[in-house]
Protein backbone atom coordinates (compact mmCIF):
# COMPACT_ATOMS: atom_id res chain seq x y z
CA UNK A 1 0.00 0.00 0.00
CA UNK A 2 1.25 3.59 -0.98
CA UNK A 3 1.78 5.78 1.75
CA UNK A 4 -0.57 8.67 1.93
CA UNK A 5 0.72 12.51 1.43
CA UNK A 6 1.60 14.55 3.86
CA UNK A 7 -0.62 17.00 5.33
CA UNK A 8 -0.01 20.12 6.82
CA UNK A 9 -2.19 22.32 8.48
CA UNK A 10 -1.57 25.18 10.74
CA UNK A 11 -3.95 27.60 13.05
CA UNK A 12 -3.74 31.47 14.69
CA UNK A 13 -3.40 32.00 18.30
CA UNK A 14 -5.83 34.27 19.80
CA UNK A 15 -6.40 37.44 22.03
CA UNK A 16 -9.83 38.51 23.92
CA UNK A 17 -10.88 42.02 23.44
CA UNK A 18 -13.92 41.70 25.35
CA UNK A 19 -15.72 39.61 27.50
CA UNK A 20 -13.65 36.89 29.37
CA UNK A 21 -15.02 35.03 32.53
CA UNK A 22 -18.23 35.70 31.16
CA UNK A 23 -17.93 34.29 27.91
CA UNK A 24 -17.39 30.96 29.54
CA UNK A 25 -21.32 30.57 30.44
CA UNK A 26 -23.62 29.66 27.57
CA UNK A 27 -24.73 32.18 25.32
CA UNK A 28 -22.59 35.40 26.89
CA UNK A 29 -21.15 36.95 24.15
CA UNK A 30 -17.57 38.31 23.83
CA UNK A 31 -14.94 39.79 21.06
CA UNK A 32 -11.42 37.79 19.80
CA UNK A 33 -9.18 38.60 17.38
CA UNK A 34 -7.01 36.07 15.47
CA UNK A 35 -3.37 36.84 15.44
CA UNK A 36 -0.59 35.96 12.86
CA UNK A 37 1.11 34.09 15.42
CA UNK A 38 1.23 30.05 14.44
CA UNK A 39 0.93 26.48 15.59
CA UNK A 40 1.78 23.91 12.74
CA UNK A 41 1.01 20.28 12.71
CA UNK A 42 1.88 17.63 10.16
CA UNK A 43 0.41 14.46 9.67
CA UNK A 44 2.56 12.00 7.86
CA UNK A 45 2.51 8.00 7.64
CA UNK A 46 4.37 6.52 10.55
CA UNK A 47 7.01 4.05 10.00
CA UNK A 48 5.76 1.88 11.92
CA UNK A 49 2.26 0.95 13.78
CA UNK A 50 0.56 3.47 16.40
CA UNK A 51 0.48 7.04 16.51
CA UNK A 52 4.04 8.89 17.28
CA UNK A 53 3.45 12.74 18.54
CA UNK A 54 5.88 14.84 18.71
CA UNK A 55 6.69 18.38 19.74
CA UNK A 56 9.54 21.16 19.17
CA UNK A 57 8.80 21.55 23.12
CA UNK A 58 10.14 18.41 23.65
CA UNK A 59 13.69 16.41 23.11
CA UNK A 60 11.76 13.04 22.09
CA UNK A 61 8.87 12.14 20.53
CA UNK A 62 6.17 9.63 22.55
CA UNK A 63 4.89 6.52 20.97
CA UNK A 64 1.35 5.82 21.83
CA UNK A 65 -0.52 2.80 20.38
CA UNK A 66 -4.66 2.24 20.23
CA UNK A 67 -6.74 0.49 22.54
CA UNK A 68 -10.90 0.67 22.42
CA UNK A 69 -10.80 3.49 20.83
CA UNK A 70 -7.85 5.23 23.16
CA UNK A 71 -4.65 6.20 23.07
CA UNK A 72 -3.10 3.85 25.50
CA UNK A 73 -0.22 5.86 27.40
CA UNK A 74 0.36 3.96 30.95
CA UNK A 75 1.38 6.54 33.89
CA UNK A 76 4.74 7.98 33.02
CA UNK A 77 3.21 8.06 29.58
CA UNK A 78 0.63 10.17 30.49
CA UNK A 79 2.42 12.71 32.54
CA UNK A 80 4.95 13.33 29.56
CA UNK A 81 2.22 13.77 27.54
CA UNK A 82 0.58 16.74 30.09
CA UNK A 83 3.66 17.85 30.84
CA UNK A 84 5.15 18.29 26.36
CA UNK A 85 1.71 20.10 26.28
CA UNK A 86 0.25 17.06 23.99
CA UNK A 87 -2.77 16.30 26.07
CA UNK A 88 -4.84 18.36 23.50
CA UNK A 89 -2.63 16.72 19.92
CA UNK A 90 -4.26 12.89 21.87
CA UNK A 91 -7.40 14.68 22.39
CA UNK A 92 -8.23 15.98 19.29
CA UNK A 93 -6.74 12.83 17.21
CA UNK A 94 -9.12 10.70 19.43
CA UNK A 95 -12.02 12.89 18.71
CA UNK A 96 -11.46 12.73 14.66
CA UNK A 97 -10.86 9.17 15.05
CA UNK A 98 -14.23 8.68 17.13
CA UNK A 99 -16.34 10.02 14.05
CA UNK A 100 -14.58 7.92 11.55
CA UNK A 101 -15.57 4.90 13.59
CA UNK A 102 -18.76 6.05 13.55
CA UNK A 103 -17.86 6.03 9.81
CA UNK A 104 -17.18 2.32 9.75
CA UNK A 105 -13.44 3.12 9.68
CA UNK A 106 -10.35 1.73 11.33
CA UNK A 107 -8.05 4.00 14.12
CA UNK A 108 -5.27 5.24 11.62
CA UNK A 109 -1.79 4.84 12.01
CA UNK A 110 -0.21 8.49 12.37
CA UNK A 111 2.77 10.42 12.61
CA UNK A 112 2.00 13.95 14.45
CA UNK A 113 4.54 16.78 14.81
CA UNK A 114 4.15 19.61 16.02
CA UNK A 115 5.56 23.13 15.71
CA UNK A 116 4.96 26.29 17.79
CA UNK A 117 5.40 29.54 17.49
CA UNK A 118 2.92 30.97 20.21
CA UNK A 119 6.00 30.15 22.82
CA UNK A 120 9.44 31.66 23.51
CA UNK A 121 11.98 29.34 24.88
CA UNK A 122 8.87 27.38 26.16
CA UNK A 123 6.90 29.30 27.78
CA UNK A 124 4.03 30.53 26.52
CA UNK A 125 2.74 34.23 25.72
CA UNK A 126 -1.16 33.73 26.40
CA UNK A 127 -1.97 33.60 22.67
CA UNK A 128 -4.39 30.24 23.27
CA UNK A 129 -1.55 27.39 22.07
CA UNK A 130 -4.10 25.03 23.62
CA UNK A 131 -7.14 25.75 21.42
CA UNK A 132 -4.58 26.51 18.23
CA UNK A 133 -3.04 22.96 18.24
CA UNK A 134 -6.40 21.39 19.08
CA UNK A 135 -7.70 23.33 15.81
CA UNK A 136 -4.62 22.00 13.54
CA UNK A 137 -4.71 18.84 14.75
CA UNK A 138 -8.35 18.07 13.92
CA UNK A 139 -8.24 19.60 10.78
CA UNK A 140 -4.61 17.69 10.11
CA UNK A 141 -5.98 14.14 10.74
CA UNK A 142 -9.28 14.72 9.45
CA UNK A 143 -7.77 15.71 6.14
CA UNK A 144 -5.05 12.75 6.09
CA UNK A 145 -7.97 10.53 6.56
CA UNK A 146 -9.75 11.36 3.88
CA UNK A 147 -12.69 13.84 5.85
CA UNK A 148 -13.69 17.18 4.55
CA UNK A 149 -14.71 19.13 7.18
CA UNK A 150 -16.42 22.49 7.16
CA UNK A 151 -15.14 25.51 9.49
CA UNK A 152 -18.04 25.12 11.37
CA UNK A 153 -17.29 21.15 12.07
CA UNK A 154 -13.57 21.47 12.79
CA UNK A 155 -14.68 23.70 15.31
CA UNK A 156 -17.15 21.28 16.70
CA UNK A 157 -14.70 18.80 16.68
CA UNK A 158 -12.33 20.80 18.62
CA UNK A 159 -14.64 21.65 21.07
CA UNK A 160 -15.76 18.31 21.46
CA UNK A 161 -12.28 17.33 22.47
CA UNK A 162 -11.40 20.31 24.52
CA UNK A 163 -14.43 19.86 27.02
CA UNK A 164 -13.72 16.69 27.45
CA UNK A 165 -10.45 17.76 29.17
CA UNK A 166 -11.97 20.81 30.59
CA UNK A 167 -15.91 22.09 30.34
CA UNK A 168 -15.05 25.56 31.66
CA UNK A 169 -13.61 26.45 29.06
CA UNK A 170 -15.76 29.23 26.38
CA UNK A 171 -14.45 27.62 23.04
CA UNK A 172 -13.41 31.32 22.31
CA UNK A 173 -9.92 30.59 21.41
CA UNK A 174 -11.33 27.52 19.14
CA UNK A 175 -13.66 29.75 17.28
CA UNK A 176 -11.00 32.47 16.66
CA UNK A 177 -8.23 29.69 15.73
CA UNK A 178 -10.70 28.52 13.42
CA UNK A 179 -11.89 31.55 11.29
CA UNK A 180 -9.74 33.93 12.08
CA UNK A 181 -10.19 37.72 11.74
CA UNK A 182 -12.13 39.76 14.67
CA UNK A 183 -15.13 37.36 15.69
CA UNK A 184 -18.60 37.90 18.10
CA UNK A 185 -18.40 34.48 19.96
CA UNK A 186 -21.16 33.04 22.25
CA UNK A 187 -20.31 29.78 23.79
CA UNK A 188 -22.46 26.34 23.89
CA UNK A 189 -23.36 24.88 26.45
CA UNK A 190 -20.33 22.20 26.65
CA UNK A 191 -21.70 19.66 28.86
CA UNK A 192 -24.88 19.58 26.80
CA UNK A 193 -22.56 19.11 23.58
CA UNK A 194 -20.56 16.29 25.14
CA UNK A 195 -23.86 14.38 26.69
CA UNK A 196 -24.94 14.85 22.88
CA UNK A 197 -22.04 13.40 21.61
CA UNK A 198 -22.48 10.31 23.87
CA UNK A 199 -26.05 9.87 23.40
CA UNK A 200 -26.34 10.41 19.84
CA UNK A 201 -22.81 10.27 17.94
CA UNK A 202 -20.05 12.31 17.18
CA UNK A 203 -21.55 12.58 13.64
CA UNK A 204 -24.68 13.72 15.21
CA UNK A 205 -23.53 16.26 17.79
CA UNK A 206 -21.57 17.86 14.30
CA UNK A 207 -25.03 18.84 12.40
CA UNK A 208 -27.74 19.11 15.47
CA UNK A 209 -28.09 22.14 16.63
CA UNK A 210 -26.27 23.79 19.59
CA UNK A 211 -28.32 26.31 21.31
CA UNK A 212 -27.17 29.57 23.09
CA UNK A 213 -23.99 29.07 20.05
CA UNK A 214 -22.71 32.35 17.68
CA UNK A 215 -20.06 32.92 15.77
CA UNK A 216 -20.22 36.27 13.54
CA UNK A 217 -17.19 37.95 11.60
CA UNK A 218 -17.20 41.29 12.92
CA UNK A 219 -14.58 44.40 10.63
CA UNK A 220 -11.73 45.43 12.39
CA UNK A 221 -11.76 48.82 14.13
CA UNK A 222 -11.24 51.74 12.30
CA UNK A 223 -8.46 54.47 12.61
CA UNK A 224 -7.26 51.76 15.52
CA UNK A 225 -3.99 49.88 16.23
CA UNK A 226 -4.31 47.01 18.24
CA UNK A 227 -0.49 46.79 20.08
CA UNK A 228 0.24 43.73 22.48
CA UNK A 229 1.93 43.59 25.62
CA UNK A 230 3.31 40.33 26.91
CA UNK A 231 4.40 40.42 30.68
CA UNK A 232 6.84 37.32 30.37
CA UNK A 233 4.32 36.00 33.07
CA UNK A 234 2.66 32.50 31.99
CA UNK A 235 -0.75 32.36 33.90
CA UNK A 236 -3.33 29.37 33.84
CA UNK A 237 -7.00 30.36 32.51
CA UNK A 238 -8.48 26.99 33.85
CA UNK A 239 -7.12 28.15 37.68
CA UNK A 240 -8.27 31.02 37.42
CA UNK A 241 -11.52 30.48 35.85
CA UNK A 242 -12.10 28.25 38.67
CA UNK A 243 -10.97 30.34 41.32
CA UNK A 244 -13.93 31.93 41.31
CA UNK A 245 -15.77 29.43 41.86
CA UNK A 246 -13.81 28.64 44.86
CA UNK A 247 -14.52 32.26 45.91
CA UNK A 248 -18.08 31.60 46.10
CA UNK A 249 -18.63 34.68 43.93
CA UNK A 250 -21.10 32.77 41.42
CA UNK A 251 -24.38 33.53 41.78
CA UNK A 252 -23.98 36.22 44.19
CA UNK A 253 -24.53 39.66 43.58
CA UNK A 254 -21.49 40.87 42.48
CA UNK A 255 -21.50 37.96 39.63
CA UNK A 256 -24.83 38.79 38.34
CA UNK A 257 -23.68 42.60 37.99
CA UNK A 258 -20.36 41.44 36.24
CA UNK A 259 -22.28 39.65 33.61
CA UNK A 260 -24.95 42.22 33.07
CA UNK A 261 -22.26 44.87 32.84
CA UNK A 262 -20.15 42.89 30.24
CA UNK A 263 -23.11 41.99 28.20
CA UNK A 264 -23.79 45.73 27.85
CA UNK A 265 -20.36 46.58 26.73
CA UNK A 266 -19.56 44.00 24.78
CA UNK A 267 -22.67 44.55 22.75
CA UNK A 268 -22.03 48.42 22.95
CA UNK A 269 -18.53 47.21 21.35
CA UNK A 270 -19.77 45.07 18.74
CA UNK A 271 -21.95 47.91 17.36
CA UNK A 272 -19.26 50.32 17.37
CA UNK A 273 -16.99 47.91 15.54
CA UNK A 274 -19.71 47.42 12.81
CA UNK A 275 -20.70 51.18 12.85
CA UNK A 276 -16.87 52.22 12.83
CA UNK A 277 -16.52 54.31 15.66
CA UNK A 278 -13.70 54.17 17.09
CA UNK A 279 -14.22 56.71 19.80
CA UNK A 280 -17.28 54.44 20.81
CA UNK A 281 -15.10 51.06 21.14
CA UNK A 282 -12.21 52.35 22.93
CA UNK A 283 -14.90 53.82 25.72
CA UNK A 284 -15.78 49.90 25.66
CA UNK A 285 -12.39 48.88 26.47
CA UNK A 286 -12.10 51.45 28.82
CA UNK A 287 -15.35 50.12 30.61
CA UNK A 288 -14.44 46.25 30.29
CA UNK A 289 -10.88 47.63 32.18
CA UNK A 290 -12.83 49.00 35.09
CA UNK A 291 -14.84 46.39 35.16
CA UNK A 292 -12.61 43.79 35.40
CA UNK A 293 -10.53 45.86 37.98
CA UNK A 294 -13.93 45.98 40.04
CA UNK A 295 -14.20 42.06 40.51
CA UNK A 296 -10.69 41.78 41.32
CA UNK A 297 -11.03 44.15 43.92
CA UNK A 298 -13.52 42.05 45.07
CA UNK A 299 -12.97 38.62 44.78
CA UNK A 300 -9.03 39.39 44.89
CA UNK A 301 -8.10 36.74 42.14
CA UNK A 302 -5.07 38.34 40.92
CA UNK A 303 -6.07 39.65 37.14
CA UNK A 304 -4.05 42.63 37.26
CA UNK A 305 -0.73 42.04 37.85
CA UNK A 306 1.52 45.10 38.03
CA UNK A 307 2.60 44.82 34.51
CA UNK A 308 -0.63 45.09 33.41
CA UNK A 309 -1.46 47.65 35.43
CA UNK A 310 1.08 49.51 34.16
CA UNK A 311 0.27 47.94 30.29
CA UNK A 312 -3.00 49.73 30.72
CA UNK A 313 -2.10 53.20 32.29
CA UNK A 314 0.47 53.58 29.89
CA UNK A 315 -2.11 53.56 26.82
CA UNK A 316 -4.43 55.90 28.25
CA UNK A 317 -1.57 58.30 28.93
CA UNK A 318 -2.03 58.70 25.27
CA UNK A 319 -5.70 58.65 24.90
CA UNK A 320 -5.80 55.10 23.98
CA UNK A 321 -7.59 52.27 25.74
CA UNK A 322 -6.22 48.80 27.35
CA UNK A 323 -6.93 46.00 29.42
CA UNK A 324 -5.93 42.28 30.39
CA UNK A 325 -6.54 40.04 27.26
CA UNK A 326 -8.23 36.39 28.89
CA UNK A 327 -8.15 35.66 32.35
CA UNK A 328 -5.08 38.19 33.36
CA UNK A 329 -2.75 37.10 36.04
CA UNK A 330 0.16 37.77 33.42
CA UNK A 331 -0.25 36.35 30.05
CA UNK A 332 -1.24 39.37 27.60
CA UNK A 333 -2.90 42.63 28.00
CA UNK A 334 -4.08 44.75 24.78
CA UNK A 335 -4.10 48.32 23.90
CA UNK A 336 -6.06 50.03 21.19
CA UNK A 337 -3.79 53.06 20.20
CA UNK A 338 -4.79 56.15 17.16
CA UNK A 339 -3.16 54.05 14.25
CA UNK A 340 -2.05 57.37 12.81
CA UNK A 341 0.15 58.85 15.95
CA UNK A 342 3.41 56.93 15.42
CA UNK A 343 5.07 58.75 18.20
CA UNK A 344 2.22 57.78 20.70
CA UNK A 345 2.60 54.07 19.61
CA UNK A 346 6.19 54.36 20.33
CA UNK A 347 5.59 56.30 23.50
CA UNK A 348 3.60 53.26 24.67
CA UNK A 349 5.88 50.62 23.70
CA UNK A 350 8.60 52.31 25.18
CA UNK A 351 6.56 52.76 28.67
CA UNK A 352 5.73 48.98 28.47
CA UNK A 353 9.48 48.44 27.94
CA UNK A 354 10.40 50.37 31.10
CA UNK A 355 7.56 48.44 33.29
CA UNK A 356 8.90 45.09 32.08
CA UNK A 357 6.14 44.44 29.05
CA UNK A 358 7.68 43.21 26.21
CA UNK A 359 5.87 44.51 23.09
CA UNK A 360 4.58 41.94 20.79
CA UNK A 361 4.74 42.53 16.88
CA UNK A 362 1.60 41.03 15.90
CA UNK A 363 -1.05 41.86 13.67
CA UNK A 364 -5.06 40.12 12.93
CA UNK A 365 -4.68 37.55 11.23
CA UNK A 366 -7.55 37.59 8.81
CA UNK A 367 -8.02 33.87 7.89
CA UNK A 368 -8.43 31.12 10.08
CA UNK A 369 -6.78 27.55 10.25
CA UNK A 370 -5.30 26.79 6.64
CA UNK A 371 -2.21 24.79 4.65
Amino acid sequence: MSARPTVVRRAPGKLFVAGEYAVVEPGNQAILVAVDRYITVTVADPAEPGVLLATDLAPRPARCHWQDGRLAGRGPQDERLAREGLTHVVAAVETVTRLLAERGLDAPALDVSVSSGLHDGGTKFGLGSSGAVTVATVDAVAAFCGLDLSYDERYRLAVLATAGLDPKGSGGDLAASTWGGWLAYRAPDRTAVLDLARRAGVGEALSAPWPGHEVRRLPPPQGLALEVGWTGNPASTASLVSGLDRRTWRGSASHRRFVETTGDFVRAAVDALEAGDGNGLLEQIRRARRELTRVDEAVGLGIFTPELTALCDAAETVGGAAKPSGAGGGDCGIALLDAEASSDIAHVRKLWTTAGVRPLQLRPAMEGNEE
